[in-house]
């Protein structure tokens, strides 16, 4: 079999990343993939985050901000198992941790209590992110799956040990007043 000399051309957008496999010799298409693109979102989010530390935390921004996390990961997520390149148990264990924790602090915030999100639960938000742009990556759509795989699993342990310390530490910290935002 003789080596063929090939280009990706790849063009990673705000909505939407597309690739195409071309054969040098002869300028033929060899394949293409296109993905929805999670990358402009999550730097969003992190311009946003550090604009809040710049001017000042709100209470609402508190409760907002990751609750918008939440959806867009989560959106992705089942999007992923939808395509069947996520297995649903994983997806279902995150999205049930963060139904909890979303209400845990929608509870406490309606008694003016913030809930910040703590260092690890920030990590955890990365991981989830870095899970779904991996699942994304045609290179990982079309070869093995368990850099993905392992992501996700990282993702929900992450997800599972900082839900319960929001629990655990939260319900310490709201019992001795909490922090009034």
């Amino acid at each position: 079999m003789a080596d063929v000399a090939c280009v990706a051309c790849v063009d990673v957008g705000s909505t939407f990343t597309k690739a195409a496999l071309v054969e040098l010799g002869s300028g033929a298409l060899l394949g293409t993939a296109t993905r929805p693109t999670t990358a402009g979102t999550d730097v969003m989010d992190g311009v946003d985050g550090c604009l809040a530390r710049r001017h000042g935390i709100t209470r609402s921004g508190a409760f907002l901000d990751p609750l918008a996390d939440t959806a867009l990961v989560l959106g992705a997520m089942w999007a992923l198992v939808a395509a069947g390149s996520f297995a649903w148990l994983p997806v279902a264990l995150i999205t049930g941790r963060e139904l909890v924790i979303s209400g845990f602090r929608s509870y406490w915030g309606r008694r003016g209590l913030a809930v910040p999100a703590t260092f690890w639960a920030k990590v955890k938000t990365v991981v989830q992110a870095v899970a779904v742009g991996l699942a994304l990556l045609p290179a990982v759509d079309d070869g093995p799956r368990w850099l993905a795989t392992m992501a996700l699993w990282g993702a929900v342990g992450l997800t599972l040990v900082t839900g319960a310390q929001y629990l655990v530490e939260g319900s310490r910290s709201t019992a001795a007043g909490g922090v009034r935002a």
